[in-house]
Parts: structure tokens; C-alpha cells; sequence
């Protein structure tokens, strides 16, 4: 079983949220797991040019080390996002991964994957992140098991109780995915967005012939 998390804090190992990725993944390896981290802040991502050229492929044609991170990603058994607040949203990083990303929604890249969402935050708002985090989780058809989050402002004991949490909601991400766990109060969006979008994929399955294809293969639609 294999666990890959993202983080994205330029600070890097300086970062406050990497120590919740840490912990995380710490208790994911307890529980059995094998892990890694990707530092996407230390790599090359261009932004998104909104060609749409990776609905017609299913993989985007820039030329960078983007897909080279999807690639792991998306064929993790278990995925953690991660980022700072940075100024109520997830870091410019993360952000400009996840524009990049829009082919794991239509194709729903994570249907059966579990996953975990981590912030801090230097006030007391970090709500925000953790749902942005989550919904691009859900949006792309996995299942989130936890979230954590953690204001400066808590002080240190704050902070350990932080790191507690992501350790055992690492393990509990393992769990879930041994266990194949269900969740059906993020699984009816799921399904309903599926049945929505089957509609639009239809009008377009010429243009976007790997999207249409891929639902084909998955049993989602039929040719």
C-alpha cells in the first residue's frame, strides 16, 4: 500500500505544515503503509492554459515535471494535500497542481482512493483551505477520511495536539483504505455529480475522446 503526500509551502522544511505531514505519514507507515513525499514548491509546474488538450489525451502536453508528479499521485493508494493559509486559500503552489489537475475530475482519478487534508494557519481562520483541499479530493471521485488544521495563534500545545491528530488520522487513512470503508455522506455528491456530468461527456465525446473513452472502460457510460 502506497501513501503520497503533497506539500507545498515554499518554507519548506522551515514549514509548520510539514510537521503535520510528517506525523501523518509517520502513522501511516505504523499502520503498514509504504509513504513519500512530493515537494511540488521545488519543482517545475507551469500554469494551467486551459487548452483542454488533456480531456481529448488524458494527459496534459506542457512540458515540465507535472506529470511526472500526477503520475504518482493519482496512482497512490492513499493521497494527503497539504498546504499553509495563505490569505484564506491554499498556497500559489498547490493551487496552480490542482488547475493542472481538471482531467482527475473529469475522469474521476481517485474513484476508490482515500485521502487526508493538512493546513496551518497563522491566524484562527484555516477552515477555508481544508475544504478547498477536500473538494478537489471529492471532485475527482476519492474519499476524504480526515482533516486537520492548526492556528499559530493555539501556541505549542496547540501545536502537539495538532501533530497528535495527523499521526492517528494517518493511521486511520490506512484503515479506511484495508478496509474499504464507506462514506455515503460524500459518496451521494459523487454519484450524483457522475450521473450530471454523463450528459455533458456524451455532447462532447468527440472532443473529449480519452474522457469518453475512460468512462466507457470504467462501465460509467455506455459507448
Amino acid at each position: 500500500m502506497k501513501i503520497v503526500a503533497i506539500t507545498s509551502s515554499p518554507k519548506g522544511k522551515n514549514s509548520t505544515t510539514l510537521r503535520l505531514v510528517n506525523a501523518a505519514l509517520e502513522g501511516a507507515r505504523e499502520a503498514g503503509a509504504e509513504t513519500e513525499i512530493i515537494n511540488i514548491a521545488k519543482m517545475k509546474i507551469n500554469y494551467c492554459k486551459g487548452c483542454v488538450s488533456c480531456y481529448a489525451k488524458g494527459k496534459c502536453v506542457q512540458k515540465d515535471e507535472y506529470n511526472k508528479i500526477a503520475e504518482k499521485f493519482f496512482s497512490a493508494d492513499g493521497v494527503i494535500l497539504s498546504s499553509p493559509n495563505y490569505i484564506d486559500n491554499v498556497s500559489a503552489q498547490l493551487k496552480t497542481f490542482l488547475d493542472r489537475s481538471a482531467n482527475s475530475i473529469h475522469e474521476q482519478l481517485l474513484d476508490g482512493k482515500y485521502g487526508l487534508t493538512l493546513t496551518t494557519s497563522g491566524g484562527s481562520e484555516y477552515e477555508g483551505v481544508l475544504k478547498v483541499m477536500s473538494s478537489f479530493i471529492n471532485r475527482s471521485g476519492g474519499l476524504v477520511v480526515g482533516s486537520v488544521g492548526f492556528s499559530n495563534a493555539q501556541g505549542p500545545q496547540g501545536a502537539e495536539e495538532a501533530i497528535r491528530k495527523a499521526r492517528e488520522v494517518g493511521k486511520e487513512l490506512v484503515a479506511a483504505i484495508k478496509e474499504k470503508r464507506s462514506y455515503p455522506e460524500q459518496e451521494a455528491p459523487i454519484k450524483e455529480w457522475r450521473r450530471r456530468f454523463e450528459q455533458t461527456l456524451t455532447f462532447n465525446k468527440e472532443r473529449w475522446a480519452h474522457n469518453y473513452q475512460h468512462w466507457v472502460e470504467k462501465g460509467w457510460i455506455k459507448a
